[in-house]
């Protein structure tokens, strides 16, 4: 607190004081506490008295002061106004023409209460602009609301138009709704009042604790995180850690968003936000999530400013219709994987739930569908595997006589597989090319709202564990519940790893790492959502099937009679370049060994 504003207290108080004194008779004016001018974390707003008992002229002397020109817009009763569509439910206020409530209505919580994604409660979202005097929240202003209905381009659309008028000018806040949409369209706009604002740029303060929303809190606290766009284009986040993090942004950023696991809540620009300077941390309330805020300036162009909220659930190409880059709220994986999940499963998974509406019947035939299109991959790895496994008793006879030299037999080894026509890696060649598909279901699955509260047999929700078994206690890294779906894809890969180390020729640790994996991965999947659990055990099975299916196709001494053919063929073929500078580079290497 400066020295003016300190002078200004204790006059202010000393009026106060003489007109209780020598005036006011009824009611007794509470005693004034002294405020120190030395304490810079007290404004002289913060130091008015209880209004109770206080005349209404020296209320008015303080919003006068207080406010200027605008004191007329505090005064006032709120009014609540409702904005609302197939989908979403937004309750308004008249006081600061503020956002109380949003309502999701075809979403419920776990518990199966009402979604509400804005809470008064839990939200708070403030916008300040410069005066003369100071800035002003207006939270604290009155508007005269008014509702329309209107139909533009055959698309019926809802809006609330919040007007504080005065003779020098007038703010204005307008609220656009459209049908079907999660978005809702603001404008500011700010006339006359010259002299009186000053400000170049709004400030909104805006800040949220995240209610529990889903049964798995640790899985949602993963999953929910502070997102923003910069303006050049570039998709940034402050992670999902769990411990507090903070970040302020010199460039112009287009939009941001609270993130959840299944839903969104965003502020997008008309133009660019400014000085954002944003925060997020975790409680130790077992029901909140996360606690985020974020500050930031909205420029005012001509007297005007334009943003978007968006309120609403994560699905990819809902957010992708918002704005660029508001996808990304939605993690479908690491680059060399995202691709499979942008591009195929997305539109597969919308197509297929057209016709079927089991979500269980849609994963089985997402798995039949991706099975069949990498068939080819799959039967030529498994010629591939099928050839090192007939060639086997000369590998073996090759290990045994140059078993004390390792180099050695390592060129012998490609001279063997040379004269054969067999490649070492075309059985793990197609193998690694289906991999995307596999790892990026591993995104798809647990961020995939269409699951959410979808059950299928004894799975109550396929968006998080299926809580066959609760335990009465903790296994560490497993946890206190039996996933029968994770038990069963276990199973699977364990028959799976049995089954084709008869069709390799792995030996040693690497023939035992096929058993060990499985296991690891029960401990890891057991709280992963049922969804994923029951893809990867119906990939196993078709997998089965697949290689079933081959093998009456495919008989051992046909490939033997192949592969001798190629013997004979290439008894006088030359090497080619890439053999002789693999040669080269292990003779090199050996040498290196010697010295």
């Amino acid at each position: 607190m400066d020295k003016n504003q300190a002078t200004g207290l204790i006059l202010f108080a000393a009026v106060i004081l003489t007109y209780s004194i020598f005036f006011a008779t009824s009611p007794e004016i509470p005693s004034v506490e002294t405020t120190s001018p030395t304490d810079s974390t007290t404004t002289a707003a913060e130091a008015i008295l209880p209004t109770v008992g206080i005349p209404d002229s020296l209320l008015d002397l303080e919003r006068q002061r207080k406010f200027g020109d605008l004191a007329p817009f505090t005064l006032g009763e709120e009014e609540e106004l409702i904005l609302e569509n197939e989908v979403v439910k937004i309750t308004l206020s008249n006081k600061g023409g503020s956002i109380k409530e949003v309502l999701l209505k075809n979403y419920f919580s776990w518990k199966n209460e009402p979604l509400f994604l804005v809470d008064s409660a839990q939200t708070s979202l403030n916008y300040s602009i410069d005066t003369r005097l100071g800035p002003v929240n207006l939270n604290e202003l009155y508007f005269v609301p008014e509702l329309s209905l209107q139909e533009i381009k055959g698309v019926k659309q809802q809006t609330v138009t919040f007007t504080a008028s005065s003779p020098s000018g007038q703010l204005t806040q307008k609220y656009t709704l459209k049908e079907g949409e999660y978005s809702l369209e603001k404008s500011f706009e700010i006339q006359g009042l010259q002299g009186i604002v000053t400000a170049k740029a709004i400030q909104i303060d805006w800040k949220d604790q995240i209610k529990s929303q889903e049964k798995d809190l640790a899985e949602s606290r993963r999953k929910t995180q502070v997102n923003y766009y910069l303006a050049e284009g570039s998709y940034e986040n402050l992670g999902i850690s769990d411990d507090p993090e903070e970040a302020k942004i010199a460039e112009s950023v287009k939009w941001i968003s609270f993130s959840q696991r299944f839903f969104t809540a965003g502020i997008i620009a008309d133009s660019v936000f400014q000085e954002v300077e944003l925060t997020q941390s975790t409680p130790t309330d077992s029901s909140l999530v996360r606690s985020m805020t974020a500050r930031f300036f909205l420029p005012i162009q001509g007297g005007q400013a334009k943003l978007t909220y968006y309120f609403g659930p994560d699905k990819y190409k809902t957010l992708k219709a918002v704005t660029a880059g508001f996808e990304e709220n939605v993690d479908m994986g690491y680059f060399f994987v995202s691709w499979v999940n942008k591009y195929i499963i997305v539109h597969l998974f919308e197509f297929l739930e057209k016709y079927f509406n089991s979500y269980g019947v849609i994963i089985i035939l997402i798995v039949f569908l991706i099975k069949l299109i990498l068939s080819p991959l799959t039967y030529k790895s498994y010629i591939g595997m099928a050839k090192m496994r007939v060639i086997k008793p000369e590998i073996d006879e090759l290990k045994e006589k140059y078993a004390d030299d390792a180099t050695k037999m390592q060129q012998e080894q490609m001279k063997l597989f040379s004269q054969l026509g067999v490649s070492p890696i075309s059985g793990c060649l197609p193998l690694v090319l289906q991999m995307p598909f596999l790892f990026a279901m591993f995104f798809f699955f647990p961020n995939a709202i269409e699951l959410r509260q979808e059950s299928f047999l004894w799975a109550e929700d396929l968006s998080t564990y299926d809580e066959f078994i609760k335990l009465p206690f903790t296994i560490p890294f497993y946890g206190a519940h039996v996933s029968l779906f994770t038990l069963l894809m276990t199973i699977s890969q364990v028959l799976y790893a049995h089954f084709n180390n008869q069709l390799t020729t792995a030996t040693g640790p690497m023939k035992n790492l096929g058993y060990i994996m499985p296991v690891v991965f029960m401990f890891v999947l057991n709280s992963f959502p049922a969804g994923l659990n029951f893809y990867y055990f119906m990939s196993n099975i078709f997998t089965f099937g697949q290689q079933a299916l081959i093998k009456l196709f495919v008989d051992d001494t046909k490939i033997r009679q192949k592969v001798e053919e190629n013997k004979l063929k290439n008894v006088d073929k030359k090497k080619s370049k890439f053999q002789q500078r693999l040669e080269d580079a292990m003779k090199v290497a050996a040498a290196n060994k010697k010295k």
